[in-house]
């Protein structure tokens, strides 16, 4: 995804970057008011007012991040796993993604491009709290140039943290080459095991999905 990171009454200037997935991406930065509890920065997650209901608001480490829609881009890759997953996962587990996904110790809200979570863990519609991360069964997330590295970095340890038992990272932008990478085998705030697979070569998920999706569209 493209990335708009500002305080929330400050304007923010706006550039052109012709390869990221969502287009126009604004530069500026700046952390959120400090808290001094966990449901006080909840609170200010829930009542952001977002420029257009189709942005994305996250909260990482503390710092307000405004997402605009993906682009076409990360959208056909996006619809390709969702495809696959709808197959796989037997009907009582949820396939999300615009959820918003709590990790308290990381001081963090993460909505990923897609999760996989027990429908009865979502809570119901005049309760807006963001789920806890470690009901998450699968987290998904598709990289653009600008906020790859939060994807592979404070995203990476945060789930690991949560013991989500998978994390795909699909990522266009690898140092080596476009791939998917597969983590798994959370334990004590990291994944003990990590798949590459190129882009062009069937991504293979492990239990409990035993799933395998194509590449060949991303």
């Amino acid at each position: 995804m493209t990335r708009q990171i500002a305080r929330l009454s400050e304007a923010v200037s706006t550039v052109r970057d012709e390869n990221n997935t969502g287009g126009d991406r604004a530069m500026n930065a700046a952390p959120a008011p400090s808290y001094s509890t966990w449901d006080e920065l909840v609170q200010n997650w829930q009542h952001l007012d977002l420029p257009d209901k189709a942005w994305r608001a996250e909260i990482i480490e503390e710092t307000i991040v405004m997402t605009p829609p993906p682009g076409p881009a990360h959208n056909m890759i996006a619809d390709v796993v969702h495809r696959e997953l709808v197959g796989a996962v037997p009907r009582e587990l949820g396939i999300f993604q615009t959820l918003g996904i709590a990790v308290p110790l990381r001081r963090s809200i993460f909505i990923p491009d897609l999760v996989v979570v027990p429908r009865a863990d979502i809570p119901g519609r005049s309760d807006p709290q963001p789920v806890p991360a470690e009901r998450a069964l699968l987290i998904v997330e598709i990289t653009s140039k600008s906020n790859a590295d939060v994807d592979r970095k404070q995203k990476l340890w945060s789930y690991a943290q949560a013991e989500i038992p998978l994390y795909v990272l699909i990522d266009e932008f690898a140092a080596d080459g476009p791939a998917v990478f597969v983590h798994s085998e959370p334990h004590e705030g990291r994944y003990r095991k990590r798949e590459l697979f190129p882009f062009g070569k069937p991504v293979e998920l492990p239990a409990p999905f035993d799933l395998t999706i194509p590449t060949d569209e991303f």
